[in-house]
């Protein structure tokens, strides 16, 4: 069967595109995991990020010949970018082989118990040897923590308290607050200061504060200026003269 994958270039091959399903059009998910995912992946990339990067939610991994793809609900590939032409069936998901690399993290948000995050899901991605697994489990559906991160060391993940991401340079935190009209527990990506990375919405929010404050100073010192204006006027000095 995995011959049937395979386009031979003298001693080289990669799987044929063809064969591979990269979509199902199935849909899966919730209204609460849809818009987790959404916030994950749209802050990376409403924030000022120096670094290329590919984030996606719901888009297949091919990770091993002859296998199935896997489908995190989001992940973060750093150094990659989605080639120019994204409707090609070779492009249309993430091939390890035609990226070169595996994703940095693969992060999964826990809906009921059938999922099997810390099961079969676990072996997938650490065997595709992705950085970083984090399983974000709100209701509890898997025990009693709702964040879990497990970190590859060697060929193995451990799971660590630790939530500053060291190879990708961002870390995560359960964050209370709204989005998009909802106010809930979320889970964000952070900076090493513990600060969140703003998305769009919030940016735009916080420059319109700026601008506001920055209106509010330059009323204040008008005002002071027509203040002492007028006692220098009392005092018989014309302040347009000085």
């Amino acid at each position: 069967m995995v011959n049937q994958l395979l386009i031979h270039d003298d001693d080289y091959y990669v799987p044929d595109a063809n064969q591979l399903v990269t979509e199902d059009d199935t849909p899966v998910d919730n209204f609460a995991s849809e818009k987790q995912q959404r916030l994950l992946v749209g802050s990376l990339y409403s924030s000022a990020q120096e670094q290329t990067f590919l984030a996606a939610a719901n888009v297949g991994i091919y990770h091993t010949d002859g296998q199935p793809a896997i489908v995190p609900d989001v992940f973060l590939s750093l150094d990659v970018q989605v080639p120019e032409n994204w409707w090609e069936k070779q492009n249309r998901c993430y091939m390890v082989w035609r990226f070169g690399k595996p994703p940095e993290v693969v992060l999964e948000v826990v809906s009921n118990k059938e999922g099997d995050e810390l099961g079969k899901k676990l072996e997938i991605y650490e065997q595709m040897r992705a950085s970083y697994y984090i399983v974000y489990d709100p209701n509890q559906q898997l025990g009693e923590k709702d964040l879990r991160v497990y970190e590859l060391r060697g060929r193995r993940y451990f799971e660590t308290e630790e939530t500053w991401l060291e190879q990708v340079g961002l870390g995560v935190t359960l964050w209370e607050g709204e989005f998009e009209s909802r106010q809930d527990t979320w889970l964000r990506w952070c900076y090493q200061d513990g600060n969140v990375l703003p998305t769009g919405d919030e940016r735009a929010s916080q420059a319109e504060q700026r601008a506001s404050q920055a209106e509010q100073r330059a009323s204040q010192a008008e005002q002071r200026a027509q203040i002492l204006a007028e006692r220098l006027r009392a005092m018989g000095i014309n302040p347009d003269t000085i």
